[in-house]
């Protein structure tokens, strides 16, 4: 009964995560929630096995009708990687409780600036040249994929957010490169997660491929309504964020 549950939450986690990411917001609070005594780095890792093959195909699903920017985007994925498995070492050292009641207030700011900005993410307009590009997405990439590996929620947005605003991708454009991103940042916390033991691979299938069917859902949506649809779930994610860190944080 268990593995239903969590599979079905499995599903709606890879359609959200797809559009415009999140979908750590649906799927680790259900296996919380279902298994109550479990670790937490072994739901952890339970989700990162079954999120980065949804994240994955949408990757491959929009580099079929997108035209994600390479040249910038691998160098970024692998700055993502290094930043991703620092920061799972530097939580080994570190606490992150302080990011815990900073995290909502940061998420804020960037909700207010995409209100604000009306026309923010609308239009694909890239504003910088090869080399400028692809050191500002790797900076991205490299900061980013630290604070994932570190504490982790909302990676997706930030993804999405800092492409749109500093590299002048429309939300689309930005969600496609956002995914390319995941997979890396996924796979380095996944490497340390399986190194640790943190994993229930007899979970990891059935949770795997509802992702993937939530992913290849959520993509074509996300393809067919095009940049103003991504907006507004991402506008729709990032107030969901607040309030469930916001909780997190002050109320808990």
């Amino acid at each position: 009964m268990e593995w239903i549950l969590v599979s079905l939450a499995s599903l709606f986690a890879g359609f959200v995560d797809a559009i415009v990411g999140g979908g750590g917001l649906i799927l680790l609070p259900a296996l919380f929630a279902t298994f109550p005594n479990a670790p937490p780095a072994t739901l952890l890792g339970t989700n990162k096995s079954a999120s980065i093959w949804g994240t994955g195909v949408a990757t491959w699903q929009y580099s079929r009708r997108v035209q994600i920017r390479w040249q910038a985007m691998l160098p970024a994925a692998l700055a993502g990687f290094i930043g991703a498995f620092a920061g799972a070492w530097a939580v080994t050292v570190l606490s992150p409780d302080f990011l815990r009641k900073l995290l909502p207030l940061v998420l804020l700011v960037v909700l207010v600036y995409t209100l604000a900005k009306k026309d923010l993410g609308r239009h694909h307009t890239p504003r910088f040249a090869a080399n400028a590009e692809w050191m500002t997405a790797s900076l991205i990439g490299l900061f980013v994929g630290f604070y994932d590996g570190f504490f982790g929620p909302g990676t997706g947005s930030f993804f999405v957010f800092l492409f749109v605003r500093l590299l002048g991708y429309d939300f689309l454009n930005a969600s496609a490169s956002a995914k390319l991103l995941n997979v890396s940042t996924n796979i380095a916390a996944l490497i340390l997660f399986t190194y640790k033991g943190h994993v229930w691979w007899h979970f990891a299938l059935p949770l795997a491929v509802a992702n993937v069917v939530g992913s290849l859902l959520g993509t074509h949506m996300a393809l067919k309504h095009g940049t103003g649809f991504v907006r507004w779930i991402f506008i729709f994610v990032v107030s969901t964020l607040i309030l469930k860190t916001g909780y997190d944080a002050f109320l808990r």
